[in-house]
């Protein structure tokens, strides 16, 4: 089976950590290649998430300008085209490219301007999820949230929780989706990485998200699983992102993607970020299709999945039905 083929939808991708190598060397001439895959990229195997994140401060300190949000952007567009994806979710901490005197909501604005933008030139529909992360403040997550709600009708649809699961509670973002669910915002959370089931039992009952950015680890409490099927909230799946940072997982064979699947566990296949884990859609098909013998059919299925946990309305559903395969 040819995956590229395959149309493609893709819920969990960090545009802010999916710089490929010619975009680095257009914003930063002076980056060799070696340097790229050795500054950029994370190693196979990572010691923790704390470790995989300290490779993307370098890339977010690129994107401090217009023309360089701009510039990224397309990039990513062109990377979506290559792996046939027909709708996607990019997400990125709109606090995080400040540094040269951008204000946080022109750093949406250049975004969502640009996307728009590709989305016309390639056909390929898109929203954008703004991130708070675990490291915030409470005032940070609130500004973020009132971002989401600011660009509410724009291609900005809802609020995310990133970074460093281990290191930082969940006390500091509580008012930010609470006031996400007051205001009816779309809401998504990661969970489940770095570390296990509780993390994202605590995460469900705290912040109530619709959708857990990976999640992988809810394999190992059945309950946990059981409830995801139940409640059919979404697991946004990331397989050689979770294999270079997860210690549980040593390799593809071991990750969790088809027990899930085959429990009735509402889930997709995403990159994470396609810099410091270099990777493609394409080769995610082909991993989860040569290890876990998925056909087109289930691709197709996990497709419908995604469509049916995707932030925008059901026209649009509809719409990116007809477009999938089967």
């Amino acid at each position: 089976m040819d995956v590229r083929r395959l149309p493609k939808v893709e819920l969990h991708l960090h545009l802010d950590c999916s710089l490929s190598y010619a975009v680095v060397a257009r914003l930063a001439p002076d980056v060799t290649r070696a340097e790229y895959e050795r500054d950029y990229i994370a190693p196979a195997r990572c010691t923790d998430l704390a470790d995989f994140l300290t490779r993307p401060p370098r890339s977010v300190r690129l994107m401090q300008d217009e023309a360089a949000l701009e510039l990224v952007t397309e990039d990513v567009f062109a990377q979506l085209q290559a792996d046939a994806v027909v709708y996607a979710e990019l997400r990125f901490a709109p606090l995080l490219h400040l540094e040269r005197g951008l204000t946080a909501e022109r750093v949406v604005q250049v975004i969502d301007r640009a996307t728009e933008r590709m989305i016309a030139a390639t056909g390929i529909d898109a929203r954008l999820i703004l991130c708070t992360l675990r490291h915030f403040a409470a005032a940070q997550s609130m500004a973020t949230v009132r971002l989401v709600e600011q660009f509410r009708g724009s291609r900005v649809v809802a609020l995310d929780l990133a970074a460093d699961e281990a290191g930082f509670p969940l006390d500091a973002h509580v008012a930010a989706y609470r006031y996400a669910r007051e205001r009816g915002l779309f809401r998504t959370a990661h969970a489940g990485e770095a570390c296990g089931p509780q993390s994202v039992w605590e995460t469900l009952r705290m912040l109530q998200p619709t959708r857990i950015g990976h999640g992988t680890r809810s394999i190992e409490d059945p309950q946990l699983v059981e409830h995801l099927r139940r409640a059919q909230i979404h697991l946004e799946l990331c397989p050689s992102s979770n294999v270079q940072i997860i210690p549980s997982i040593a390799a593809w064979a071991d990750h969790p993607i088809d027990r899930l699947y085959r429990a009735g566990v509402s889930l997709s296949i995403s990159t994470d970020t396609r810099t410091v884990t270099p990777t493609t859609l394409n080769k995610e098909y082909e991993g989860v299709h040569r290890v876990f013998g998925w056909t087109a059919e289930d691709f197709t299925r996990a497709n419908h999945m995604a469509i049916q946990a995707a932030f925008v309305e059901e026209p649009v559903k509809d719409r990116l039905r007809a477009a999938l395969w089967g």
